[in-house]
């Protein structure tokens, strides 16, 4: 999972990139503070994964990751030229979904760019700019087709209808909803690289006060949303909390989350909403040698699974040996487990489950 991390300057993007990737960027009170793309890779935490290791006192243990990339601050106008113009966008044009950081929180001695703090203009401009960046992608692409589209060329033809049909949503102010295009009309806004059809999920930056319950500002917001981008998500974050957590061991951090009145940390929330978002699930490989977590999207049946260990399992797939987790730890290890009959061995139509733990057996 890739996520980009975009918003206004000043809202604190950069502090909850540190603190989300324990990294170190400049984080300071100006725009344009981050120039070239941070970009941090963070394990994803997964207490099954830990719990397999143990049990087959595994000499590697290898979780799933996410990455965030993290580019400058997108100030109004910027798909016009002002700023730095569209070229931070760029950055993010291959991730999976993207964060925006909306402001929510008073302080004197951080400025805004627009003077007062109000989330939903700030959403409005950011978005605003995401359509006017990709809106001049596509008159670029649709120029590139349209040519033998009118000449009768059918594949030209296919590609310049769909695109034509997604300028006139961003035309409107909208997002490109894929929802409402077929598996292989999908396809083909998918090869745009097109931003306005990623996954969104609202980081609304909090003080700490605020972190449990959210405040005026977190509420306008969630009801903006709700109206305008059903299909999105909204978390409450304070970005200084997770700054205070991110220097913490695991025994200091519970015990800060539980005085702050919080279930758990905010890396934990956005992980588990970019995991909601993309309908992403978790199968498990494991073993003395190893044991390893893979991600793959809900809906993946087991050949296509295995072909994201290596081409080969995919390519001279036999069939899968599934133990669901729960039954793989009441079972106390694999053996024992084939001989209660929790192991199933399943073919290339299964569809594998979240927490599957499962042995691929191939030919080549």
């Amino acid at each position: 999972m890739k996520v980009g991390i975009v918003g206004l300057p000043n809202v604190g993007k950069s502090t909850l990139f540190n603190a989300l990737t324990k990294s170190a960027v400049d984080a300071a009170n100006y725009p344009f503070c981050t120039i070239d793309p941070n970009v941090g890779v963070v394990a994803v935490p997964d207490e099954r994964l830990d719990t397999l290791s143990r049990m087959y006192d595994t000499l590697k243990e290898v979780p799933t990751t996410v990455e965030f990339v993290d580019i400058a601050g997108i100030v109004k106008n910027a798909g016009k030229g002002e700023g730095l113009g569209n070229k931070f966008l760029s950055h993010i044009r291959n991730v999976n979904a993207i964060m925006e950081v909306v402001r929510c929180f008073d302080d004197g001695n951080i400025t805004h760019v627009d003077g007062s703090v109000d989330p939903v203009r700030d959403v409005e401009t950011i978005n605003y700019e995401l359509i006017f960046s990709d809106l001049e992608i596509l008159e670029k692409r649709i120029k590139g087709v349209e040519k033998n589209a009118m000449h009768g060329n059918k594949d030209d033809k296919f590609v310049y209808e769909i695109l034509m049909k997604a300028k006139e949503t961003l035309e409107s102010g909208h997002f490109i909803d894929t929802d409402e295009y077929s598996p292989e009309e999908r396809e083909v806004l998918e090869n745009q690289d097109l931003l306005t059809t990623k996954k969104v999920m609202y980081a609304a930056n909090v003080a700490e006060e605020d972190a449990a319950s959210g405040n005026a500002y977190t509420e306008k917001l969630g009801e903006y949303l709700k109206e305008n981008y059903p299909k999105s998500e909204m978390i409450v974050i304070s970005a200084k909390i997770e700054s205070e957590l991110a220097q913490m061991d695991d025994e200091d951090r519970q015990m800060f989350l539980e005085e702050m009145g919080l279930e758990r940390s905010g890396l934990d929330r956005v992980i588990k909403c970019g995991y909601d978002l993309l309908d992403l699930i978790v199968f498990f490989t494991a073993g003395k040698k190893e044991c390893k977590a893979w991600q793959i999207t809900r809906g993946t049946k087991a050949p296509q699974a295995a072909g994201k260990i290596h081409s080969d399992f995919e390519k001279g797939f036999i069939r899968a040996e599934v133990t669901k987790y729960e039954k793989l730890v009441e079972a106390g290890n694999d053996v024992r487990a084939k001989e209660l009959a929790y192991t199933r061995v399943e073919g290339k139509d299964y569809v594998v489950e979240d927490g599957d733990v499962i042995y691929f057996r191939f030919n080549v």
